[in-house]
């Protein structure tokens, strides 16, 4: 297979589409079948290599974890699911990801981003009402149809509209930590994206917050599919499908969540969920 290579590319706005659940960017979700095909993944950040000649397929519909100890190049490879790595300067990328089989390097970055969302460590809500952080999206592309409905709809998704639904036109700032983070997986649905990406989702949050969100990615999987980055071993054994242990930018190991933690093959990926490294 012939490795592309892909450098930095600049940051469109955003262009006015009508939402639909039935875009013709979308393809079927097959019980079983493959979101993520990733072959021969480099990452350069200058001359620094962050990910190794990594291969990994990513099911539709399942929760994927990434593991492995800070700077092992865990959340370098979750922002190349989406290109957010194109917005650091002299980021190179080589290998070839495909998304339902079309690959991302020839796909508009912005439509790219609307199939395939973020969340990201600390919540980051917009200086907006409630209301219009979760409108946001839909107004720049363009939405057409009942607003006030889509809102109420992601709100829900998040499982937050019964906390928020009498205060929509306060400020997002006024919200709790663990609110303010549902918030931003509300917005992120509100485009009805096919892939979630959360890099350490819960890390700013205390235990009450950190089971909503767990409880709610778990119901999540029934609409999209999602990719977990975190730390906490035990979160990624109670909220994933699937994990996989990153070491130096290498994968080293990568199969079902309870045959990982219970019976992992490789020696380090045990010495890491174990404790003897971290």
């Amino acid at each position: 297979m012939a490795s592309a290579t892909h450098g930095k590319d600049s940051v469109p706005h955003l262009t006015p589409q009508k939402h639909s659940a039935e875009s013709s960017d979308k393809v079927s979700r097959k019980e079983g079948s493959v979101r993520f095909q990733i072959s021969g993944l480099d990452v350069f950040y200058g001359p620094k290599q962050a990910v190794h000649s990594l291969s990994l397929n990513i099911p539709v519909n399942r929760i994927t974890a990434l593991i492995g100890p800070s700077g092992c190049g865990k959340s370098t490879f979750l922002r190349t699911l989406n290109r957010m790595n194109e917005t650091i300067r002299n980021t190179r990328v080589k290998g070839q990801i495909l998304l339902d089989g079309q690959d991302i390097f020839k796909m508009e970055p912005v439509r790219l981003r609307r199939r395939v969302g973020m969340v990201f460590q600390r919540p980051n809500p917009f200086p907006k009402s409630i209301y219009e952080n979760v409108a946001y999206g839909l107004r720049i592309n363009g939405f057409k149809g009942n607003l006030h409905e889509l809102v109420e709809h992601s709100l829900r998704r998040a499982a937050l509209w019964e906390e928020v639904k009498d205060y929509l036109q306060k400020s997002a700032f006024a919200l709790s930590g663990g609110q303010q983070q549902r918030l931003c997986i509300a917005r992120a649905l509100a485009v009805d994206p096919e892939v979630l990406l959360l890099d350490e989702p819960c890390s700013a949050l205390d235990p009450v917050s950190t089971a909503k969100i767990e409880e709610l990615i778990f119901q999540l999987k029934e609409s999209c599919t999602l990719v977990v980055v975190t730390h906490n071993m035990q979160q990624a054994a109670r909220a994933s499908d699937y994990t996989a242990f990153m070491l130096d930018g290498h994968l080293i190991e990568h199969n079902d969540t309870s045959k990982l933690f219970t019976t992992p093959s490789d020696h380090r990926t045990e010495a890491y969920i174990t404790g003897r490294f971290g």
